[in-house]
C-alpha cells in the first residue's frame, strides 16, 4: 500500500470510529465554545482597560500586555484540555467500550495540573518559534518552521501517554520522543490523509455554497452563502479534530503495546512500521 493510499486509508479508519461513537465529536464543539468564551474575557478586558490608551495613543496599557499574555496561555489549555479529554475517550472506544463525555471531562480535570503545565510549554515553544519567524526575515521563517515541524513529531504522543499512562509532563514528552522512530512515518500519513481530506471538503463546501450565492445574487442571498461557508467550515474543523485525536490515540496503542486497534484492521498499519 502506497503512503497517499494508506494516508486515506488512515482516514477512513478514524471515520468508521467516529461514525459508530458520534459523542467524540462534542469534545472539540465544547473546545470551540470555551475558546470564544476565553477570547471574549480577556481580550475584552484587555481592550476595555486600554481603550483609552488605544484611542490616544494607539498603544496598549502594560495591564493589556499582561490580559493578552494569559489569553495566550488559557487558549493553550483550552485546546490540551479537551484534545485530552477527546483522546480518554478515544481509549475507549478503541477498546470496544462505550465513551462518554462527562467520564472524559473528568479524566482530563483529574490531570489538569500537568495539562497545565504541558500548555505552559507549547505556549511557550510557539511564542519562541514566532518570534524567531518575526525577527530573523527568509531565514527566521525557515529555522522557525523546520522546528515547528520538528517538534510537533516528538511530541504527537505526549497527550496519549500523559493520559493513558498517568504521566508527566518530562515522562510524557521523554516517552512521545521514545515512540517517535515507530511512528514518524505514520504520524505523517496520518496528519496527511486528514488534513487532506479536510483542505477538499471546505474547499468544496465554499465553492458549492458562495458559487451558489454569486450565481443567485442579491447582497442577503451572497451573506448567507458567506454564514453558510463558515458553518461548513467549522463542522469540517470538527470532524478533523476528532479523527486527528482517534488517530493519535490508535497510533500509540500500536506504538506503546503492539495493538492494532479493530477499527484499523483493514489498513496496513503493521506493514507500515516494518522495519524501524
Amino acid at each position: 500500500m502506497g503512503r497517499i493510499a494508506r494516508s486515506f486509508a488512515l482516514f477512513g479508519a478514524s471515520w468508521r470510529v467516529l461514525r459508530s461513537r458520534k459523542e467524540l465529536a462534542i469534545f472539540p464543539v465544547l473546545a470551540a465554545v470555551a475558546g470564544l468564551l476565553v477570547a471574549a474575557v480577556f481580550l475584552g478586558s484587555g481592550y476595555w482597560i486600554s481603550h483609552t490608551e488605544i484611542a490616544d495613543h494607539s498603544r496598549l496599557t502594560p495591564g493589556s500586555y499582561v490580559l493578552i499574555g494569559l489569553f495566550y496561555l488559557a487558549a493553550a489549555f483550552v485546546t490540551v484540555f479537551f484534545n485530552a479529554a477527546l483522546i480518554s475517550q478515544a481509549d475507549v472506544a478503541l477498546r470496544g467500550d462505550d465513551p462518554r463525555v462527562a467520564t472524559g471531562l473528568a479524566e482530563a480535570g483529574r490531570r489538569w495540573l500537568p495539562l497545565l503545565g504541558w500548555s505552559v510549554v507549547t505556549a511557550t515553544v510557539s511564542l519562541i518559534l514566532r518570534e524567531i519567524e518575526q525577527r530573523f526575515g527568509f531565514i527566521g521563517l525557515l529555522v522557525g518552521r523546520l522546528a515547528g515541524a520538528a517538534w510537533n513529531l516528538i511530541t504527537y504522543l505526549v497527550l496519549p501517554v500523559m493520559m493513558i499512562e498517568d504521566a508527566g509532563v518530562r515522562h510524557g514528552a521523554k516517552r512521545s520522543a521514545e515512540l517517535l522512530k515507530r511512528t514518524w512515518g505514520e504520524q505523517a500519513a496520518g496528519r496527511f490523509g486528514i488534513g487532506l481530506v479536510g483542505f477538499l471538503l471546505t474547499l468544496a463546501g465554499f465553492a458549492v455554497f458562495l458559487g451558489a450565492g454569486f450565481l443567485l445574487g442579491g447582497t442577503i442571498t451572497i451573506f448567507v452563502a458567506i454564514g453558510i461557508s463558515l458553518v461548513w467550515g467549522f463542522l469540517v474543523s470538527i470532524l478533523c479534530t476528532t479523527l486527528a485525536g482517534i488517530y493519535q490515540t490508535a497510533l500509540y496503542r500500536y506504538a506503546a503495546d503492539g495493538v492494532v486497534p479493530e477499527e484499523f484492521g483493514k489498513v496496513d498499519f503493521e506493514g507500515a512500521f516494518a522495519g524501524r
